[in-house]
């Protein structure tokens, strides 16, 4: 029994499209390090976050072929996407609703173990 070769057939994506989105994700990660080493106080976590999200959609879509794939597997995609938005707000709300700890440097230091009172009990 032969079988039709339309369906079970995969997409086929162009070697330029692959050039094309392997320079993005190399751009991305440039753009990565970079931001890394400005400061920018809160939003640097903003602009993490949005490069990392911008990276995994390329890789999602195109290198695992997501854009290609049938109505349910694209559902899982976005399932994937709103749990994982779910996640990272849950997170930063909790990091949003920390209060700040005082820095050790601001505490006053520890007595010394040879200091002369280190070993008496005051009564």
């Amino acid at each position: 029994m032969a079988v039709s070769t339309a369906e079970h057939s995969e997409h086929v994506v162009s070697p330029k499209i692959y050039a094309v989105v392997l320079a993005a994700l190399l751009l991305g990660t440039v753009l990565t390090v970079y931001a890394a080493k400005i400061d920018l106080g809160r939003w640097n976590i903003v602009l993490a976050l949005t490069i990392a999200v911008t990276k995994m959609t390329l890789v999602i879509l195109f290198f695992m072929h997501g854009k290609y794939s049938s109505r349910r597997t694209k559902l899982v995609i976005v399932s994937g996407f709103f749990w994982l938005a779910i996640m990272l707000s849950l997170t930063l709300a909790d990091y949003g609703t920390r209060h700040l700890e005082p820095s050790r440097s601001f505490l006053a230091p520890a007595p010394a173990i040879g200091a002369p009172d280190a070993g008496r009990l005051s009564l």
